[in-house]
């Protein structure tokens, strides 16, 4: 799958409208309470005008007072009604929209996330989609709602007095230029300052990930300057988006105070000719202030709609990044090809971007066995690994598993097959059950097998809570050992049939390292093929075969009786230690 670039054009209403869709009953009936609502309003100045009139001529009012208290009841508890489904709707949105989120960013193309800062994206799903709720529930109603209020005042000040509707328009016409000028610099800066706040997650998230590395080097300083300086753009970044508001609103209210001015001159001379009656000019007069609140919440029902197209920019941005196309749940590989290797190269080549990382590499993995992979850091060997994986795709080549062309699975298929213990050994949040099973279901001697396979059986008796002992933050209530040799359970726990080891004992002890190489020398058992990428002499000098890599080829193949007298690039990275000590360690190494 090709990776496609975020979007660069701004995104339309029609993006925000799009994502209201599976919504739009919800948001249909919030937004017509708050419209009837919005309605009964429009009626009371009408009312209030005919009290007035009713009180000069001495005729009863109780009815109108008893109507008008009527309306501003009605008005108020329908309005309330309508918000409610309003923020209900909104944070319904915000939920699809997360959910879309999440879906996507678990299953994002692995060169992508390489691309991306992992503080941006969880911005994207946290900050920008509350920044989209706040759109939803307050400026696409406000507009609405605003926009019919103030067509319908216009209506009624027509049909009451002509002049006094012309004196508020060019009011109002004067100020609503001077505000559309600036509605589209406050989305591009509302767009600055979600970016600056994801660059500041980013940052964050970055320093706190290595808050060991931090302060063992003395940097909390130099840390804290740079998160400040992130804190200070994003602040750069809304103020300036503050300021631009900040010019809207008060031109409405300047409106306002000027139409009602203007009205009271003009209309007080026309009733003072006879060509108004005082009731219409009182229902004027309060139609031109009942203008401003409709007004002032279209304005910032625009303003934070520029705003949410900002956020609405990021978040589509997140949405069109390339994911692993094959997302569906795939059917077990049942049929095996007879004497097929469980795992199989064919001239493969690989690229990251122009750069050249394997050239025409080709292995058979035979079943059953217990391969190790050596060579100098830079060589190749993780690139063999995450293609296997299928974290990447070869250029050119065939991969095969169990004797079927890895073309023709799926990827999940093909990691049903393999099982993967990375070097860093990465631990999750939770318990121990939850980072054994990682959301399969297993049962209690499956779990027990494996933790006896890496010795951690009889460590998990003596806490009190056994398996559902919470591990930490990135496991940091393990030691590297504890954690490392909880991986590779959590690796065996999958029975796979092929199992990759990255460096699987370099933070072991020798007993713990001789427990868990001799669980992995038992795997030949249940026919599992393990590939070591190993520096360890003790480990090398065990496996089947031994794969040497460098400058991405595979330059020599055999045991390790059969390299040390063969291969020269074998002996170069064993050196001169390999006849004395059994822990060798090579991974210093350089190319």
């Amino acid at each position: 799958m090709s990776p496609r670039r975020g979007t660069a054009e701004p995104v339309g209403l029609a993006a925000l409208l799009h994502l209201l869709r599976p919504y739009r009953g919800l948001v249909a009936g919030a937004v017509t309470l708050v419209i009837a609502a919005s309605v009964l309003g429009l009626a009371q100045p009408v009312l209030a005008g005919r009290i007035i009139d009713r009180v000069r001529t001495s005729e009863p009012i109780a009815g109108l007072v008893l109507t008008l208290a009527a309306l501003f009841v009605a008005q108020t508890l329908i309005d309330t009604a309508g918000r409610y489904l309003l923020e209900r709707s909104g944070e319904s949105v915000v939920l699809g929209i997360r959910r879309l989120l999440v879906q996507r960013l678990i299953r994002l193309h692995l060169p992508v996330l390489h691309t991306h800062r992992t503080g941006d994206l969880i911005s994207r799903a946290t900050g920008d989609t509350q920044a989209l709720r706040d759109g939803i529930t307050r400026s696409l109603v406000e507009i609405a709602v605003g926009a019919l209020t103030v067509a319908g005042a216009t209506v009624l000040m027509v049909a009451i007095d002509p002049v006094l509707f012309l004196v508020v328009l060019g009011v109002f016409a004067v100020a609503a230029l001077g505000v559309a000028i600036v509605l589209e610099s406050i989305r591009q800066a509302a767009e600055q300052s979600r970016t600056a706040v994801g660059v500041l997650t980013a940052d964050l998230e970055r320093s706190l990930s290595a808050i060991r590395t931090i302060r063992i080097h003395r940097a909390e300083q130099v840390e804290t300057d740079r998160l400040l300086a992130s804190a200070e753009a994003a602040f750069a970044a809304g103020i300036r988006g503050a300021r631009l508001a900040a010019v809207a609103q008060p031109a409405i209210q300047l409106a306002a105070s000027g139409s009602f001015l203007l009205v009271l001159v003009v209309g007080g001379m026309r009733v003072a000719s006879g060509n108004l009656q005082l009731g219409d000019l009182i229902a004027v007069l309060l139609y031109a202030t009942y203008l401003v609140m409709p007004l002032g919440n279209l304005l910032e029902g625009l303003t934070t709609l520029k705003r949410a197209m900002g956020a609405l920019q990021r978040v589509q941005e997140a949405l069109d990044l390339p994911t692993e196309s094959d997302e569906s749940a795939p059917s077990a590989i049942t049929a095996t090809v007879p004497g097929a290797p469980a795992l199989a190269f064919a001239d493969v080549r690989f690229s990251y971007d122009d750069r050249p990382a394997l050239s025409g590499v080709s292995f058979e993995l035979a079943r059953g066995s217990r391969t190790a992979l050596v060579g100098a850091s830079g060589s190749g060997k993780s690139t063999i690994l995450s293609l296997i994986c299928r974290f990447y795709e070869p250029t050119n080549g065939t991969i095969t598993y169990l004797g079927h062309d890895a073309a023709a699975l799926t990827r999940a298929q093909c990691r049903q097959l393999v099982s993967l213990v990375e070097q860093s050994a990465p631990v999750l949040h939770g318990t121990i059950r939850e980072n054994l099973c990682m959301g399969r279901p297993s049962d209690a001697a499956d779990m027990d097998r494996v933790l006896r396979q890496v010795n951690l059986h009889d460590w998990v008796e003596t806490l009190p809570d056994g398996v559902d002992t919470q591990v930490g933050e990135h496991g940091s209530q393990l030691s590297g050992g504890e954690r490392q040799r909880l991986a590779i359970a959590r690796a065996l726990l999958t029975r796979p049939a092929v199992l990759l080891l990255d460096e699987p004992t370099s933070n072991l002890d020798a007993e713990n390292e001789k427990t868990v190489m001799d669980g992995l020398r038992r795997l030949h058992e249940d026919c599992v093929t393990v590939l070591i990428v190993a520096h360890r002499l003790s480990t090398v000098r065990d496996a089947d075969h031994i794969l040497v890599v460098d400058d991405g080829e595979v330059v020599a193949a055999g045991s390790h009786h059969e390299l040390v007298h063969t291969s020269e690039h074998y002996r170069l990275l064993l050196g001169s230690q390999i006849t004395d000590d059994d822990h060798t360690d090579f991974s210093g190494v350089q190319k």
